[in-house]
């Protein structure tokens, strides 16, 4: 099973993109759900993550801008992102907690020009 993320392209500053992610099969006892970010030559950093009954926690680039959501009928998770700046360009990857795993996707590149 895998993760699959979509969502990703190129963007002008102050314009949004949605991000969704889901596995590509079954996937039993999913948790936590999320997207990190990473740029080249830096750490990977928390965006934001949902637990299955809807708690989220946010990363500090992402609050005020961003909504991260959930649909566990369809075990998805949704990053939508709004006003984004150019420091926001990174790949985007997604996560979830199932069992004692965490599973990542294969990332989505996210581009912010001025």
């Amino acid at each position: 099973v895998q993760l699959q993320a979509s969502g990703g392209g190129l963007v002008q500053a102050g314009g949004s993109l949605r991000l969704s992610c889901a596995p590509s099969g079954r996937m039993s006892s999913m948790g936590r759900m999320g997207w990190y970010r990473q740029n080249s030559g830096k750490q990977r950093e928390l965006v934001a993550t949902i637990t299955s009954g809807g708690s989220t926690v946010y990363g500090d680039s992402a609050k005020g801008r961003f909504t991260i959501s959930r649909d566990n009928a369809k075990s998805a998770v949704y990053l939508q992102m709004n006003s984004l700046k150019v420091e926001d360009t990174a790949v985007y990857y997604c996560m979830v907690v199932a069992g004692y795993r965490t599973y990542w996707g294969q990332g989505t590149q996210v581009t912010v020009s001025s």
